[in-house]
């Protein structure tokens, strides 16, 4: 299995709402803020742009200590030498991709319904995003919102570290933890936040606060 990871604070990137701050220097400034966990998610460019941000992402987070996972693109995370993978319903088998990538790597699997996991797929797997809690308008084929309620069940019935994803904000941190999530998946309110640092401190502060109690 995977090393030890901290899917609390879990960034998702986005180069249309990093804007020309860029994606590198938002991590960057995230990262100060309690970031735990990246994401890099690639929307658009070539497969060498793709490997040239995720490599500028891995200079600044490996001596951190905070793992890179690269959405979908398997060739991109052995390029860079990622410490994982996520991948949707429509990439990849996770059997597959854990071959690919070996037991060492951190490995995660998008799901919004129970159904849609088999014990095949839950086998090869570290953890799950979850989602779309709320509705939201940086993946616009997202299925419909699940809520918190749901959430706790896929968490109940799976067996596995949750990540909760989709119109997350600062608000949201304590019903997401109480629904049983072990994270908070953001993608708009840090990445195109005028402040990355700031709003990845609020969303940090709350998650330390809720656990405390």
């Amino acid at each position: 299995m995977s090393r030890p990871f901290d899917l609390s604070l879990y960034l998702v990137t986005d180069e249309d709402l990093a804007g020309p701050r860029g994606v590198v220097e938002t991590v960057r400034a995230a990262i100060e803020g309690g970031v735990t966990l990246v994401q890099h998610r690639c929307k658009h460019g070539s497969t060498r742009d793709f490997v040239a941000t995720a490599s500028s992402l891995m200079e600044i987070l490996r001596p951190r200590g905070i793992p890179l996972v690269i959405n979908d693109r398997v060739d991109v995370a052995l390029a860079v030498d990622a410490d994982g993978v996520h991948v949707g319903q429509n990439d990849m088998r996770v059997a597959k991709v854990r071959e690919l990538i070996g037991p060492d790597r951190i490995l995660g699997l998008s799901a919004a319904q129970m159904q849609e996991l088999t014990p095949d797929e839950l086998g090869p797997i570290d953890y799950l995003g979850v989602g779309p809690v709320f509705a939201t308008a940086t993946k616009p084929n997202a299925p419909d919102p699940i809520g918190f309620e749901h959430l706790g069940r896929i968490k109940a019935a799976a067996g596995l570290p949750v990540v909760a994803i989709g119109g997350l904000k600062p608000e949201h941190v304590e019903p997401t933890l109480a629904a049983g999530a072990d994270g908070l998946a953001i993608v708009s309110a840090i990445m195109a936040a005028e402040d990355p640092a700031r709003a990845a401190r609020d969303f940090a502060d709350r998650i330390a606060r809720y656990r405390s109690q």
